[in-house]
């Protein structure tokens, strides 16, 4: 093998006249996958927690692909390649994702193990991937029509035979109907059935067994039979033939998956579409002035870009000239088109829908807001929920079993007609296919998690939407979560010489460090006192301690005197008391020396407000027997009285990060399971800590975020709504659990005494398979509304809880 060069590739390319792709059948195309030029428009380098430096994580679709033992096969097959550090498949997206290390392996050699295990990947964010879609929705298109015209044709010709009175039909009209039958149902074999027999061909040459083997086998086994009584009737096998079950259970069977492919497509399919919302290409401008048309992915930061009206914007960047609307309902879950003129920041993957705009590039690919999202929701596609392990874990033993069953069904039949102890396997066969038994949950997941990606929610961890379901307890935290993100600089208190504005300064020259909301608030309140102080101070060795504040080494810039240590947060942090007499949140700002107390230099008084919807959050998850708590890092007063206007009874203040864990350990003890709701910035511990979490993301970068769902816009509603989805979504997941069970434990006994058919056998597979996909479906809807505020409301905390209701 070549060396490979991991450097990072030159992004400046010429201009691109026109897209050149090559087609999947092109044996140079995965070639030319190894250029790492490449890898970003399918990758992007692992940023998992431990993983290797320079390791790089690749989304491709795979073809071919049905089942939850194909998903498995192809895990495996992946895993195998020396090089390849893990693979993720789901059978549900039609998608894997694959890490692999460039100085061990290439894509073209992981992707060559693709094909020798049966099928075939093409990049995820590519328009092969589309082209590739499209073909395989005409192809199967064009088998259910000629499986449906023909098993209409063999109807026809069959009907005599069902109707005809003992001595009506001649022998000769008999055998000239059954030969007319086996013309008709060569292209069924031939052309309707050719994804079962190749899929089945696949598996016996790989020595495995996935859910279209015991289905294949069935079509052959009947076919078989029936050609046999064709070609000699008065043979063991001539009694009777099958044409038309057999043309009828195809046609039952490509019928659900044709439906099932447009339903998967609108749940599953719809990620691929958020993948390619960006466009291929955009006008980029030369050092002539000039516009050229180049590569997305080529672009860097600096770069100017011309976006034209009902154009995506390529990448993270300002507006230099023109204004227009855009679109950005995926990034912050609101629908409603913003104005974004010169100096405004536009963000990649949101619609300019007005005018042409020329915008100067700051961020691309992975360092977008847009592609954090992705990498969420690819990351939460390939997810695996326990209740999914389980039925993957069960599906090869399970196919196995069928097998078994089919062939001792045989052998007890065989000596009564042997005609009819074949048949009867061939409805074992098929009737006892797991198919919805592997889509019972990922489907319902995938569905929710789409509504709520829609609906502005993103879920990092389908575990997570799983465990939302059993909540009981749901514990807020208050600032920037129950209040709004926005926050106000009330009043400024200096003291030590300084005047408010010089304090104001330098805070500010820390909180532009920081993204919590108090350190913007100070920052938008500096931004008024301009010239005074601004440029004033260096600061070095800047640490953030959760829930706490900051602390630095400031120096003035040109000043003779050394650094000093700056202290701002709140009281504890600078080693103060709170004051009880303020109504609003104080902020301390302090110098600290060794051995000396610290001197408080000046004291900021910011509020806050309720967001409107809070209080009818807190109902609803009261409503639905869910227990709301409030943990706040805030001093005591505060947090009641935004807990008395929430109606939350149970309350605490002054936490640390560490008081909230504690609670949270003390909640979990009691076997409650827990909620966290918080900013992002500063709650990880109890953020990791709880069953399920939810940040609200407009702040925090979502790389960093580690909870389980990310709330991209403002309103709280979605907390009380995704709850209720979740509960629904498990009440779907049961219900086709119970349906596949239920099914096959009454249709095994039925196939196996002889009294279902070929043709019924294949309806039910293929409505069970499409009963499930419906079923999840319902979850596609929008989220439910939250009931109408004072309707039906509980008791209500005062405006101040005493101190008896405050947690201990």
């Amino acid at each position: 093998m070549s060396m490979i060069s991991t450097a990072a590739p030159d992004t400046r390319g010429a201009a691109i006249p026109s897209q050149v792709q090559c087609t999947p059948a092109d044996p140079g195309a995965e070639v030319l996958l190894d250029d790492p030029q490449e890898w970003a428009s399918f990758g992007r380098p692992s940023a998992e927690a431990g993983a290797t430096a320079g390791v790089w994580e690749s989304h491709v679709v795979i073809e071919g692909m049905h089942c939850a033992a194909c998903a498995l096969t192809i895990e495996d097959a992946l895993c195998a390649v020396p090089g390849v550090e893990r693979a993720e498949v789901s059978a549900a997206t039609q998608r894997a994702r694959v890490v692999w290390q460039p100085g061990r392996v290439l894509p073209s050699q992981w992707l060559e193990a693709v094909r020798k295990a049966g099928y075939r990947a093409l990049p995820a964010m590519d328009a092969m991937a589309r082209d590739q879609r499209v073909r395989e929705h005409r192809q199967a298109l064009w088998r259910w029509l000629v499986a449906g015209f023909c098993m209409m044709q063999v109807m026809m010709y069959a009907w005599p035979a069902y109707v005809a009175q003992p001595g009506d039909l001649s022998t000769e009209m008999e055998q000239l109907l059954r030969w007319a039958s086996w013309v008709i149902t060569l292209p069924v074999i031939l052309f309707a059935c050719g994804p079962f027999f190749a899929s089945a061909l696949r598996d016996i040459r790989q020595r495995r067994v996935s859910m279209d083997l015991p289905v294949a086998l069935g079509m052959a086994i009947t076919f078989v039979v029936s050609t046999a009584g064709t070609f000699e009737p008065e043979g063991v096998f001539g009694r009777e033939v099958y044409y038309d079950s057999l043309t009828m259970f195809v046609f039952f069977l490509l019928t659900g998956r044709w439906l099932e492919l447009r339903l998967r497509d609108r749940t599953a399919g719809a990620l691929e579409a958020v993948m390619n919302r960006l466009p291929p290409s955009v006008e980029r401008r030369g050092a002539g002035g000039a516009f050229e048309r180049v590569a997305v992915r080529r672009l860097v930061p600096g770069d100017v870009v011309r976006v034209l009206p009902g154009e995506a914007f390529p990448a993270d960047g300002s507006l230099i000239e023109g204004q227009t609307l855009a679109d950005e309902a995926l990034l912050t879950g609101e629908s409603t088109p913003v104005v974004r003129g010169v100096g405004s920041t536009v963000t990649a993957g949101s619609y300019n829908l007005q005018s042409a705009v020329l915008v100067r590039v700051q961020g691309v690919g992975a360092d977008t807001r847009f592609g954090q999202i992705l990498a969420l929701m690819e990351s939460a596609s390939l997810q695996k929920p326990r209740l999914a392990q389980l039925a993957d874990r069960v599906a090869r033993p399970f196919l196995v079993l069928v097998l078994l069953a089919a062939a001792l069904a045989a052998l007890w039949w065989w000596s009564t007609d042997p005609g009819r102890a074949l048949m009867v396997a061939v409805s074992v066969l098929i009737v006892t296919c797991p198919c919805a038994l592997s889509l019972a949950t990922p489907v319902a997941m995938l569905s929710a998690a789409g509504t709520l990606a829609r609906s502005g929610v993103l879920v990092r961890n389908l575990q997570g939407l799983e465990a939302l379901a059993s909540v009981d307890a749901v514990v807020f935290d208050k600032t920037g979560t129950l209040t709004r993100d926005g926050m106000a600089v009330r009043g400024v208190q200096a003291s030590g010489g300084w005047t408010p504005e010089e304090a104001l300064a330098l805070a500010a020259a820390l909180a532009r460090q920081s993204l919590h909301p108090v350190s913007r608030a100070l920052v938008a309140a500096a931004g008024g006192a301009e010239g005074v102080g601004q440029g004033r101070w260096q600061v070095e060795d800047l640490q953030e301690e959760a829930g706490r504040g900051l602390s630095a080494l400031v120096r003035e810039v040109g000043g003779a005197a050394p650094a000093r240590r700056l202290l701002l947060g709140s009281a504890y942090h600078v080693g103060g008391a709170p004051d009880a007499a303020s109504a609003g949140q104080m902020v301390f700002l302090a110098w600290q020396r060794e051995g000396v107390p610290a001197q408080e230099l000046a004291r900021f008084e910011l509020s806050e407000d309720l967001r409107p919807e809070s209080a009818a959050v807190v109902r609803a998850l009261q409503r639905d027997g869910v227990e709301v708590l409030l943990l706040s890092g805030d001093r005591a007063q505060a947090a009641a009285s935004v807990a008395g206007k929430a109606g939350i009874a149970r309350w605490q203040g002054d936490c640390s990060p560490q008081d909230k864990l504690r609670v949270l350990r003390d909640l979990q003890a009691q076997g409650r399971q827990v909620a966290m709701v918080g900013d992002g910035l500063n709650d990880g511990p109890v953020l990791a800590g709880a069953h399920v979490s939810f940040a609200f993301g407009r702040a925090v970068p979502l790389a960093q975020s580690r909870s389980d769902l990310v709330v991209l816009g403002d309103d709280l509603a979605l907390i009380a709504q995704s709850i209720t989805l979740a509960k629904r979504t498990i009440r779907v997941v049961r219900q086709n659990l119970w349906w596949a069970a239920g099914y096959n434990a009454l249709s095994v006994p039925l196939a196996i005494a002889g009294y279902m058919p070929a043709w019924l056998a294949g309806l039910g597979m293929a409505l069970s398979s499409l009963l499930v996909v419906l079923n999840a479906a319902r979850l596609s809807r929008a989220l439910p509304a939250l009931p109408e505020a004072g309707a039906g409301a509980g008791p209500v905390a005062a405006p101040v809880v005493p101190s008896s209701t405050r947690m201990a």
